[in-house]
């Protein structure tokens, strides 16, 4: 049987129609890295959740945009303009029925930060602006714009990360190099919310759910990129894929 997992997609203005969209490599990543099919899920808001007994599992994408300040308590918007409201107001719904469920859950970049905010934490929104913290962006505002972009330069490793736990007993490693794409990032972890990867400027790169039903991971880095080559990345995807197979067969293992 064919693993059915969902990608809750983003809402983007496109020649002045609203159209939903997110980068093919994350299906890309479920087909070749976890042996699961991927599904678009549209963000429509908090009906979308009455999908979770009809997937095997959850991605949670990185996107271009932030999750709005006010989903977690916060009334400074450090970053207007760069918001999506259409998918906060699916996804964050759409992440408790899942834990509540134990749906597999594998969160990136983006992903990871609404993970957090689900569970009542809240985030850095300009990670490069504490003092004491590199900045994590693709490209810094000093660096020259080129057209094309060049993807796999973006996409490089560009530091590592120390790994505890469960997720450094996944990838069978302590230390791992990873890329780097964001501003903002986990602050306060919520409710549940166990920290398993940190860079060295105190970041945190990694967590999963304690207390719930099933698997929930979260990662700031992108493994979808690398998901054929890189060893970290594809250990990544295939305790992904085994963890959806087992909600499948209606096992629900904790993470």
């Amino acid at each position: 049987m064919n693993l059915i997992v969902g990608i809750p997609a983003c809402s983007r203005e496109i020649s002045g129609m609203i159209q939903h969209a997110t980068p093919a490599r994350y299906g890309a990543a479920l087909i070749g890295g976890a042996g699961a099919l991927p599904i678009l899920l549209p963000p429509v808001g908090e009906g979308l959740t009455a999908l979770v007994d009809r997937l095997d599992g959850l991605l949670l994408s990185g996107s271009p945009s932030n999750v709005e300040p006010r989903n977690y308590g916060i009334d400074e918007d450090l970053t207007p303009g760069l918001h999506d409201p259409h998918r906060d107001a699916t996804t964050l719904p759409l992440i408790r029925a899942a834990l509540a469920r134990g749906l597999p859950i594998l969160a990136i970049c983006r992903g990871i930060q609404e993970l957090n905010v689900a569970r009542g934490g809240t985030l850095i929104q300009k990670v490069q602006e504490v003092p004491g913290r590199h900045d994590h962006r693709a490209m810094t505002d000093d660096e020259p714009r080129t057209e094309p972009l060049d993807w796999d330069h973006l996409y490089r490793h560009k530091h590592s990360v120390t790994l505890t736990g469960h997720i450094a007993r996944t990838v069978g490693a302590t230390e791992i190099m990873v890329n780097s794409l964001h501003q903002q990032s986990i602050d306060r972890p919520g409710e549940g919310v166990i920290v398993e990867g940190h860079a060295d400027d105190g970041t945190i790169e990694a967590v999963r759910i304690e207390g719930v039903p099933g698997f929930a991971m979260g990662v700031q880095w992108h493994p979808e990129y690398h998901y054929a080559s890189d060893a970290a990345s594809v250990a990544i995807f295939r305790a992904f894929g085994d963890a959806c197979r087992a909600w499948r067969r209606g096992i629900k293992k904790a993470a």
